[in-house]
This record gives structure tokens, sequence and C-alpha cells, in this order.
């Protein structure tokens, strides 16, 4: 019975309802839905016969709702939100897909977003919504399709993709990296140093000198180290290939070549989230651009 009446129910008394509701008034909802303060009472009358209940208290001066009309609002409003949104999405005869990416600030800025003209003018009817994060992030609450993170990619309850490695190496000013003559020499520096601990260990045995503690400020983002590093006159360890305009442009220099691997950056997708055709597009468009080398 419930379900009879639910397919009864007419959208132009729940648009309506829904206009009157937020305006607590028949006149503004008319002249919101170019539509007379009449027809506006009239379609809800209409609706309220047909739910059998009151929805709204007729007040000498505009609108109330009842404990009804209370229940109502909030479920019509999303429906009608859900809709307009859904329709917003077929322009010029093409459904434009919506896909959410979260990225780590670093890949998104030294990598990504020099590339996304490529991926637009290629797929001009998926709408890429990007955010960022600092490699920590929650896939099914922040309501994302995609994460892009460093690692190692054994985070689990997800399917990770291998994308690209990302050696670690030494990154500094050019007036810095002129007093460097050998990797001791980064004693007399501040060095900038991230929340995975081992970095700057294993850059020192990669360099064949003897570890010393670091004690340099620490961050949550290579970008914001390699940033910080420039401002401080000291030291960055970080991925080269996401500082490459930086590095072409001599803003930035890498003093010593030796790197590190610490771990790569991954494509990581729930599990339990079924792969959607801008999904699909999507992650075949940056394996492809991944394997074609990290230059632009």
């Amino acid at each position: 019975m419930a379900e009879n009446v639910r397919y009864r129910l007419p959208l132009n008394a729940l648009r309506a309802f829904e206009a009157s509701a937020r305006h607590l008034s028949f006149t503004r909802a008319g002249m919101e839905l170019n539509v007379t303060q009449a027809a506006v009472s009239q379609q809800v009358r209409a609706l309220e016969e047909q739910l059998g209940l009151e929805l709204f208290i007729r007040l000498p001066r505009g609108l109330a709702l009842t404990d009804e009309g209370l229940a109502l609002l909030p479920v019509v409003s999303r429906s009608f939100d859900q809709i307009e949104s859904l329709l917003q999405q077929f322009e010029d005869g093409h459904y434009h897909e919506v896909l959410n990416v979260s990225v780590v600030g670093t890949f998104a800025i030294g990598w990504l977003l020099p590339r996304l003209s490529r991926f637009s003018e290629r797929y001009p009817y998926i709408d890429l919504r990007i955010m960022t994060h600092n490699n920590v992030v929650n896939l099914a609450g922040e309501g994302a399709d995609f994460a892009i993170r460093f690692g190692e990619g054994l985070w689990p309850l997800v399917e990770n993709t291998p994308l690209f490695s990302a050696p670690h190496t030494v990154l500094c000013a050019e007036k810095i990296a002129r007093k460097l003559k050998n990797p001791i020499d980064l004693q007399n520096f501040p060095l900038m140093r991230s929340y995975r601990k081992d970095e700057w260990d294993k850059w020192f045995l990669a360099a064949n000198v003897e570890p010393w503690r670091v004690k340099g400020p620490v961050f949550d983002s290579s970008r914001l180290m390699v940033e910080a590093a420039l401002l401080m006159e000291g030291i960055a360890i970080a991925p080269s290939c996401m500082f490459e305009q930086e590095l072409s442009a001599g803003s930035l220099v890498q003093p010593f070549d030796i790197s590190v691997t610490l771990g790569g950056y991954w494509l990581s997708r729930l599990k339990s989230k079924p792969m959607t055709p801008a999904m699909a597009i999507f992650q075949q468009w940056l394996l492809e651009e991944s394997n074609n080398g990290n230059g632009l």
C-alpha cells in the first residue's frame, strides 16, 4: 500500500512543498516557481490530502512546519538536489561522469597538475575533482574514487596499483650547493625531515658517511619541506622527480648524484568499490603517463 502512495506522489506538489517549507511562505514559493500563490497552496493541499496529514500550520503571517513536514523536508530537499546534480551532468548531449581523486600534495603539484590539460583534452566529459592529502586518506570517508599516495603499497582493504618509483635525494638552493663539496658537509646546514624517520640514515648509508642525529624541522609534505629548505637556507631530502620544473629552472639544485629508493607512488581504490567507466579511463591514462616516463 505504501508503495502505491509513493508512486502516486506528484513531483509538482513535492516541489511546491519544498519551496514553501524553505520560505515558510506560499507567496515567496510561488515567486520562486513562477506560479501564483494560489497554485502553490493548492498543490500543497493536494499533497496533504493524498498523505492524509497536514504538513504546515497556517498562521496569520506565514507558515510553520508540522512534525510531519519537518520529517519530510530534508528527504525531499536531498532528493531534488540529487536529481539536479545528476541532470547537470548531462550537457551537450553527453553524460559528464564525476571522478573524485584524493592525491598527496607533492604528487599533485609536481606531477599530476602539469599533465591534467592532456587528460581534459582527451576526456572532456569526465569531471575530475582533485582533493589533496598528506599521505593519510580515508577513501570511504572522503568519498574518493581513487587515492594517490607514497609508500610501499601495503595499505589494507584497497587495491594498490604501482605507478612509479620515486628515489629521494638531497635538494637545496644553488648558493647552498656551492658550499657542499662532500656529503659530510651537510653537517653545517639545517636538514629538513619528514615523518619517515629513516630517510636521512638511508641516504647517509648510500653516501658512505657515518650517520649523525638529524634535528631539523619535521614536515608531512615533501613540497613543504623543500620550500622550507629554500627559505631557511637548509637542505631537504625529497623525490627529485617531483621537482623537475624547479631543477630545470635552477631554483633548486641536486648537489650530489646520490639517491635512495624509499618507496613509490601508488594508485589505490577500495576493493569493495566497483570500477566505473571514468575510473577505468583515469587509471589507464595514469598508467600510460607513468610508463612514458616522468618528463613532461
